[in-house]
C-alpha cells in the first residue's frame, strides 16, 4: 500500500475503474475496498504524524457575579422557557389551542428576573445567549440578566458577538472603572473596545455628564461617522445647556445623520440658540388673524435652515412647503405659541380654526413637538377627551406617542374610556403605550370589549393581536374573571358568525386565563423563599 494521500484522493474522485491508486489490485469491487482500506490507513498515518500544536493562552476567568442565585423553582422555569422557545409563535396571531405560549412568556420572565436582581444559572447561559441572538426583543433584558459571565462567554463564541456590540445597558461591564477614577476612565476611552467605550460614555452621562462630554470632545474628530452617531445619541442621557456648544459644532459635521441628531438634541433644549432660531422661523410662518390661525409656509429651504437640521427634500407624496413648515414648528419650543397667540392655553390654541387647510400639518407638527419635548399639557390638549360613542374618531398625530407622555394612571383611564366608547378596532397601538400590568379600569375595558365582540358574532381572528397583548399585559389577578368568560357566552347565530368562531373564542379565553395563572406562578417563583413561605414549585404539565 504505497499510495500517497493525493493519489488516494484522486482515485476516489475519478473512481477506481478509471484510476487505481498505486498498490491496489483486483477486480472493481476489490479495488474499491482496497481504496477504502488504504484511505483508512492513510488517515491513521496522517493523524499519528501530526506534531502537537503550541497551546494558546487560557482565557481569563469570568468576573465574579455577586448577585444571588435564582430560586430553584425559577431556575427550572427558565430552563423550560428556553427549551420551548423554538416551538412557540408570536403571542396572539392565528394560534389555536388553550395552552399558554411559553415563547412569549420568556420576555416577561427575563424582565422580572432582571428587576429582582438575580444571577442566571451558568448551565443555562448558552441557551439564553442563543435565544437573545434569535430575538432582538429579548436582548436588553437577557444580556443584563446574563451579567459578566454572559459577556465572558460572548467573547469566546463569534455567534454571540452581538452581546459585545449591544452597548450601554445590555451587559454591565465589570471592566468599567470606578465612577471617580478619571485616569482609568480616560485610558479605557482611548484604548477600549467600541462596546466598552459606549458603555463607559453611557455611565458617565448618568453619573458625571461633563466628564463624559469632555472625553467625547477630545476624540470627536478622529471617530468614524457611524461611531460619532452612536456616541452622540448617548448624550440624550443627562442632556443640558452645557452640551449646547458641542452640539452646535456637530451641526457642521460631514455626516448628515450626525447633523440631524445634533439638531434634534438641540431642539430638545428650549433655551438653546437653535431652538430660538427655529422659534423665530416658525413665528414668521404662523400668526393669528381675525378669522383664525394664518399659515404662510416657507417658499425655500436656505442653507441656514439646512444647517439647523431641516431636511430639504420631502418624502414622496409630500409637498415641499408643508414639509419645511412641519420641521420648523416641531423644532420650536412649545412655549412659543401661548406668547404668539395672546396668552392662550394649549387647549384654546388647539381649538382655534386654521385657515386654508393647514390644520392637519400644523397640528401634526405640534404633536411631534409635544412628544419630543415631553410636554404633558400639550399632549392633553392635542388628545382632548376620548371621543363620544357617536363621534367620528379623527386621530391627531400619533395618539399612542402622545399618551406615552401622560402619567400611567391617566394614560390607562383615557384608553379605557376610548375602548368603552369605540371598542378595540382602533385602540391596538394605544394599548401598547400603556404601563404593564394594565391598571384595573383598562383591564376591565379590554375584557368587556372582547366579551362584547364575541357575543356580537364578530370575526374572531381580527382580535388575535389584542388577545396577545392581553396575555402579556393584563394583571394576573384578573385570571378568575377570565375563567368565568371562558365558560360563558352563547353560541352566536350561524348567519352572523364565521365558522369556528365559537370554538376560537372559547380557546382564546381559556388560553388567556391559563397564561395569567402561569404569569402569577412565575412571579411567585421569583420571590425568594423564606421560612414562613416555602418555595412553591411551578406547575409542570400545564406549562409543557
Amino acid at each position: 500500500m504505497g499510495a500517497g494521500w493525493d493519489d488516494l484522493v484522486g482515485s476516489a474522485l475519478l473512481g477506481t475503474e478509471r484510476r487505481r491508486p498505486f498498490g491496489v489490485v483486483g477486480d472493481a469491487g476489490e479495488a474499491a475496498a482496497g481504496l477504502l482500506d488504504a484511505a483508512a490507513a492513510g488517515v491513521v498515518r496522517r493523524r499519528a504524524g501530526i506534531r502537537p500544536g503550541v497551546p494558546g493562552a487560557r482565557p481569563k476567568p469570568a468576573a465574579q457575579d455577586r448577585r444571588p442565585a435564582l430560586p430553584e423553582a425559577a431556575r427550572r422555569r427558565l430552563g423550560m422557557l428556553l427549551a420551548d422557545r423554538a416551538g412557540g409563535g408570536a403571542a396572539g396571531g392565528n394560534r389555536r389551542g388553550a395552552a399558554p405560549n411559553l415563547a412569549e412568556l420568556l420576555p416577561q420572565w427575563l424582565a422580572a428576573a432582571r428587576r429582582a436582581g438575580y444571577a442566571p444559572p451558568p448551565e443555562l447561559l448558552p441557551a439564553l445567549l442563543d435565544a437573545a441572538r434569535a430575538r432582538t426583543d429579548l436582548r436588553a433584558d437577557a444580556l443584563a440578566f446574563a451579567g459578566p459571565r454572559g459577556r465572558w462567554l460572548a467573547e469566546l463564541n463569534p455567534d454571540w458577538a452581538y452581546a459585545l456590540r449591544a452597548g450601554a445597558g445590555a451587559v454591565p461591564g465589570p471592566e468599567l472603572p470606578d465612577a471617580d477614577d478619571q485616569e482609568e476612565a480616560a485610558r479605557l476611552w482611548e484604548e477600549g473596545l467600541f462596546a466598552e467605550r459606549v458603555a463607559l460614555l453611557a455611565r458617565l452621562r448618568t453619573t458625571d455628564p461633563a466628564t463624559g462630554l469632555a472625553l467625547l470632545a477630545a476624540t470627536w474628530k478622529s471617530e468614524r461617522a457611524e461611531d460619532r452617531l452612536m456616541f452622540l445619541d448617548s448624550l440624550r442621557t443627562g442632556l443640558s445647556a452645557a452640551d449646547e456648544p458641542f452640539l452646535e459644532q456637530a451641526l457642521s459635521d460631514r455626516s448628515r445623520n450626525v447633523r440631524a441628531t445634533a439638531a434634534e438634541l438641540l431642539s430638545a433644549l428650549p433655551e438653546s440658540a437653535l431652538a430660538a432660531r427655529m422659534a423665530a422661523r416658525a413665528r414668521s410662518c404662523v400668526s393669528l388673524g381675525p378669522e383664525g390661525i394664518v399659515v404662510e409656509a416657507p417658499y425655500e429651504c436656505d442653507a441656514a435652515m439646512e444647517r439647523d437640521g431641516v431636511a430639504p427634500r420631502p418624502p414622496n407624496g409630500r409637498g415641499e412647503r408643508a414639509w419645511w413648515l412641519g420641521q420648523l414648528v416641531d423644532a420650536a419650543p412649545l412655549a412659543t405659541w401661548p406668547a404668539r397667540f395672546g396668552g392662550r392655553t394649549p387647549e384654546q390654541i388647539i381649538g382655534l380654526p386654521v385657515l386654508d387647510d393647514w390644520q392637519p400639518d400644523l397640528h401634526a407638527a405640534w404633536c411631534r413637538a409635544a412628544v419630543r419635548q415631553r410636554d404633558a399639557a400639550w399632549a392633553r390638549a392635542l388628545l382632548g377627551p376620548p371621543p363620544l360613542p357617536a363621534a367620528q374618531v379623527v386621530p391627531v398625530g400619533d395618539p399612542a406617542k402622545l399618551l406615552s407622555i401622560l402619567p400611567a394612571r391617566e394614560r390607562a383611564e383615557w384608553v379605557a374610556a376610548f375602548i368603552a366608547a369605540h371598542g378595540l378596532s382602533e385602540a391596538f397601538q394605544m394599548l401598547g403605550a400603556c404601563a404593564v400590568p394594565w391598571a384595573a379600569p383598562l383591564g376591565r375595558a379590554v375584557v368587556d370589549a372582547l366579551d362584547i365582540a364575541r357575543d356580537a358574532g364578530s370575526y374572531p381572528w381580527s382580535f388575535s393581536g389584542v388577545m396577545g397583548l392581553a396575555e402579556r399585559c393584563l394583571d394576573p389577578a384578573d385570571a378568575e374573571q377570565i375563567a368565568v368568560l371562558a365558560g360563558a357566552g352563547e353560541e352566536p347565530p350561524a348567519d352572523t358568525a364565521p365558522p369556528g368562531a365559537a370554538a376560537y373564542w372559547r380557546e382564546a379565553f381559556q388560553r388567556l386565563g391559563g397564561t395569567l395563572r402561569l404569569r402569577a406562578t412565575m412571579l411567585a417563583e421569583l420571590r425568594p423563599a423564606t421560612p414562613e413561605t416555602p418555595e412553591t414549585p411551578g406547575p409542570r404539565a400545564r406549562a409543557s
